[in-house]
């Protein structure tokens, strides 16, 4: 039986780069679990690589099917922005194991939806500093910086990740991103564990 190895922590904690390092390492040989969101693509995205990028008609068709496995809306200063997970036919545990990223609320509700014994969880750390200065760089390079976004975002954080929700999700184990080939080394070393 596969496994889903699903990356989550704060933003501008590294977990894009860290997705991208371990979807293309050779020796793993994990599939990607590409999200689907509302929210406007970035500069440096691409539409089915880091998510699929849809309007609000295409969430709504997903939920009325039935293959819903989980959403989230975030009331941004740019309006509402989706971020879901759906049952499309891209995980078949038969065959593969996957790499995906997402929230804590949204790794909850994929180990409900495939199995405890399935999801396993990895989670990245980042001093909060370095978090910010991270994120606001990242801003900076945007076409169009929405730094009041990215201020509400790693404010929400704090809440969304506390110390008790961490632990109340079950995670106990937490990889450091000081270093990311540090960091993708120690985590590829956990996948090749499980």
């Amino acid at each position: 039986m596969g496994k889903i190895f699903y990356i989550m922590g704060k933003s501008a904690s590294g977990k894009d780069h860290i997705y991208a390092r371990l979807a293309a390492h050779e020796g793993l040989g994990l599939k990607k679990l590409v999200l689907y969101t509302t929210r406007p693509i970035r500069a440096e995205e691409e539409n089915g690589k880091q998510y699929y990028f849809v309007d609000d008609k295409e969430l709504e068709e997903f939920r009325s099917s039935g293959n819903l496995i989980e959403a989230r809306a975030y009331h941004t200063v740019h309006g509402i922005w989706n971020y879901f997970t759906a049952d499309d036919g891209q995980v078949d545990l038969e065959n593969a194991d996957y790499l995906g990223i997402g929230t804590l609320e949204s790794y909850v509700k994929m180990r409900e939806y495939y199995g405890k014994e399935n999801v396993c969880p990895v989670y990245i750390e980042v001093e909060d500093g370095e978090r910010l200065a991270r994120a606001l760089k990242r801003e900076r390079g945007q076409e169009i910086p929405r730094y009041e976004e990215m201020c509400r975002r790693f404010l929400a954080d704090q809440e969304d990740f506390s110390e008790e929700k961490i632990a109340a999700a079950g995670i106990t184990r937490k990889f450091q991103n000081v270093d990311l080939e540090e960091c993708v080394e120690e985590i590829a070393e956990y996948i090749r564990q499980a």
